[in-house]
């Protein structure tokens, strides 16, 4: 699977490349809006939650394919999320572009762009329309497009969500020096979720490293286990796609009525 997802990737890069120039991009750069810093979002007190915004999947179908974007991430904000992610890619997700700028114009939370990034092109877009941060998926990539896709990102003040399946892959993330790491629960290659893949990974992780669990978490008592054990700060997308009532799951998750999260103490 992952391996079509990457072609899929480097040839809308190529797509859009045509239409819109890097140079062309380069050239709106000084038009961003402030600064919303993604890591510092994800090291608050209590486990912080990263909302995603997705309409479909290739393991789970039509998610949520006609909602939108500023309403559902209002919510989540007003919920007491501590960032977003929204997805990009359109042909398997059905995102945009577009949904990046439109919850970027819909709320003050920091956002990461979502997408299976293969191409330094990849990075100009993210920051033109609106992310604060962009996520760099290790298996996609050799070590040196790892190293030279996040420190590029840097330069253009992008933070990066460095994501890892196995030892091998923290292992490279590590060897790359990045200071997110998110451990995805769930197999790109066969589809399959195991969240005992976050606390196996866990005990290999050096302190000061900030951690983001991904995939197939969906209760409060999974978020309270996961911060036990070290995590930071947990992305969760299709349960409050499906929830209906998002800012009620937000709540719920960060245990913002309980009155446990203490950020959001006075």
């Amino acid at each position: 699977m992952i391996e079509q997802l990457i072609a899929a990737a480097r040839e809308g890069v190529e797509g859009r490349r045509r239409q819109v120039s890097q140079t062309d991009l380069e050239a709106q750069l000084p038009g961003r809006g402030e600064d919303r810093p993604f890591n510092e979002a994800l090291v608050r007190p209590g486990l912080s939650v990263i909302a995603e915004f997705k309409r479909r999947s290739p393991s789970a179908g039509e998610i949520a394919v006609d909602s939108d974007v500023a309403a559902q991430v209002g919510a989540y904000e007003r919920g007491g999320a501590a960032a977003l992610s929204v997805l990009t890619d359109e042909r398997h997700f059905g995102g945009s572009l577009e949904d990046l700028r439109a919850a970027r114009a819909a709320c003050d939370l920091p956002i990461l762009r979502k997408d299976f990034i293969v191409d330094r092109y990849q990075l100009y877009e993210a920051a033109v329309h609106g992310a604060d941060a962009i996520l760099l998926i290790v298996r996609a990539l050799d070590d040196r497009g790892l190293r030279d896709l996040h420190d590029e990102a840097r330069g253009l003040d992008l933070d990066c969500l460095v994501e890892v399946h196995d030892e091998r892959e923290l292992e490279r993330a590590l060897e790359a020096d990045v200071e997110v790491i998110g451990i995805n629960n769930r197999d790109l290659d066969e589809g399959s979720v195991d969240v005992s893949t976050t606390y196996e990974l866990m005990p290999a992780v050096p302190a000061g490293k900030t951690v983001v669990a991904e995939s197939g978490i969906s209760e409060r008592a999974e978020l309270e286990e996961l911060e036990r054990v070290g995590v930071d700060a947990v992305l969760i997308g299709g349960a409050l796609m499906l929830s209906g009532e998002p800012e009620a799951k937000v709540r719920e998750l960060t245990g913002a009525d309980d009155g446990t999260r203490e950020h959001l103490l006075p």
